[in-house]
């Protein structure tokens, strides 16, 4: 009992001594493109230091697939030398380990995380963060009524893009809901929209007081298809008893009289003038 004792301490011993003495470390050496975008590829380039020393025995380096990486199907994820070699012509002290790897759709704008796990010495694993920068090409939108007729039942949205990323074939649907019934159309497309730009879309729209959601699907700076939905609040108080919408009726009036007195004066002209025939 007590050789064995002795020899499991042996053990930890020689592998305390042999890791203190193989010293390995990885470094993101590159990143392209800087930052990567949404739903594209980025490749990536690991530097693994510290190979050349043979007590560092098998190296085994591996990319993890967490989000917001995506490894495609096949893909090579390990690499792996024996240590105590040099690399390459000038006989450097590292090898190098390339990925190309798409993005998540839905990554974070700015630094997100990613990790690797290396393996070296006797059994000895290590895992280290890397942050790699993301540009979204997302884009949000302010919505809201910018007018309805309560005579024509017109509905008219005004969309402003608030992102810095331009947009391409947006498209602005109203789905069926409790507070508001459209006639048509319930989802015109209205064409590209650049940032801290507006554009408006029609509808003829029977609509209560509340809330009705907007649902606007758009194509981002990669050709991704997204949906974006906002919620906007139909107060009828802003939309009646206005001054334009009496003029306007007013108009229709006078128009309306207008008609009727020449019809009349037209067919009184065409009686006396079959009188005078006669």
């Amino acid at each position: 009992m007590k050789r064995v004792v002795i020899a499991l301490l042996f053990i930890s011993m020689m592998s305390f001594i042999l890791a203190e003495a193989c010293q390995v470390d990885v470094t993101l050496l590159n990143q392209d493109p800087y930052p990567a975008v949404q739903g594209d590829y980025v490749k990536l380039v690991f530097q693994v230091d510290g190979v050349a020393n043979s007590e560092c025995n098998a190296v085994t380096f591996e990319l993890l697939e967490k989000y917001p990486l995506i490894f495609d199907a096949g893909q090579r994820r390990t690499f792996s030398i024996n240590s105590g070699t040099y690399t390459g012509s000038n006989y450097q002290d590292f090898f190098m380990a390339t990925y190309k790897v798409r993005v998540n759709s839905d990554a974070l704008d700015g630094a997100n995380p990613i990790e690797v796990r290396y393996n070296y010495g006797l059994d000895s694993t290590q895992t280290k963060e890397f942050d790699m920068e993301v540009e979204d090409v997302r884009a949000d939108f302010e919505v809201v009524i910018k007018d309805y007729d309560y005579g024509t039942h017109e509905l008219t949205l005004e969309i402003l893009n608030i992102e810095d990323s331009d947009v391409e074939a947006l498209t602005v649907q109203i789905p069926k809901q409790e507070n508001i019934e459209v006639k048509g159309n319930n989802r015109p497309v209205v064409g590209d929209l650049d940032s801290n730009e507006y554009t408006t879309a029609d509808f003829e729209a029977i609509i209560k007081d509340g809330e009705i959601v907007v649902d606007l699907i758009y194509s981002d700076a990669i050709n991704v298809r997204r949906t974006v939905q906002k919620t906007v609040t139909f107060d009828s108080s802003y939309f009646t008893n206005r001054k334009a919408d009496q003029k306007s009726v007013g108009m229709t009036t006078y128009v309306i009289w207008i008609a009727i007195i020449s019809g009349l004066a037209w067919f009184i002209w065409k009686k006396i003038k079959k009188k005078k025939k006669r």
